[in-house]
């Protein structure tokens, strides 16, 4: 897994056609813009997870 560091208002872009934004960071809780091509979906995990029925592996290790 890529680990990177971002604040406020920086961005990632991914396969030049997705661009993944912080936008808010308070607390503990961080919101993110998507931009993505329509053809692409994109979901919160536990959307993922119910359309598909299938339960997606955690990419960090358990805490512990």
């Amino acid at each position: 897994m890529l680990v990177l560091s971002r604040k406020n208002n920086e961005s990632i872009v991914i396969n030049d056609d997705i661009v993944i934004t912080i936008v808010e960071i308070r607390g503990d809780k961080v919101r993110l813009g998507i931009v993505a091509p329509k053809d692409v979906p994109v979901h919160r995990q536990e959307v993922y997870e119910a359309i598909h029925g299938v339960k997606v592996p955690s990419a960090l290790p358990a805490a512990g």
